[in-house]
């Protein structure tokens, strides 16, 4: 009788374990079923609008002149290196603040808002000491500001010309 009641308990065991099996097969068909479902309208959506799209009368609203395109302009390159562009770049008007090298070069470090990376920039195109920062004019600032290409307005905003003239003095 003993053999019975254990191969019972087996068999109610077993039962059970379908039965939590079935129930869970059925809920994850049910949850996926709804998770599908929405995906599937969304692509049927989208499906439609394409189409709408390429309909006659949704096209006549456009103008087919290439006046009102919109073209991007590529300024960096993947590895985010600034891409120049001769023609599109100013000149410097070394004329107006004097030329300099690097024998003559001064840590420019030393005004406030100039950095490595910025004096290495000015330092690139010829700008070498407090003296020429000095003497620049609102043009040079717009000129340079537009070379060293990073932080529009800086060299107003942290009066590098004034910086440089008391630095020039020292």
């Amino acid at each position: 009788m003993l053999d019975f009641i254990n191969e019972a308990n087996w068999w109610c065991l077993l039962l059970l374990l379908f039965l939590a099996f079935l129930l869970g097969w059925l809920l994850s068909k049910w949850t996926l079923k709804s998770k599908y479902k929405k995906a599937l309208d969304e692509c049927e959506r989208k499906n439609t609008l394409l189409k709408n799209a390429n309909h006659e009368k949704a096209n006549s609203t456009f103008s087919t002149s290439n006046d009102n395109d919109i073209k991007a302009i590529k300024t960096r390159d993947h590895g985010g290196v600034a891409i120049t562009n001769g023609d599109s770049l100013p000149e410097l008007n070394f004329d107006s603040f004097g030329k300099a090298d690097a024998s003559q070069k001064d840590d420019l470090k030393l005004i406030s808002g100039v950095g490595p990376f910025i004096e290495e920039k000015l330092n690139s195109i010829g700008i070498y000491t407090f003296d020429q920062i000095s003497k620049f004019t609102k043009e040079d600032i717009d000129t340079v500001t537009a070379l060293i290409q990073f932080f529009p307005g800086r060299i107003e905003r942290d009066n590098w010309s004034e910086q440089a003239k008391k630095l020039k003095e020292k």
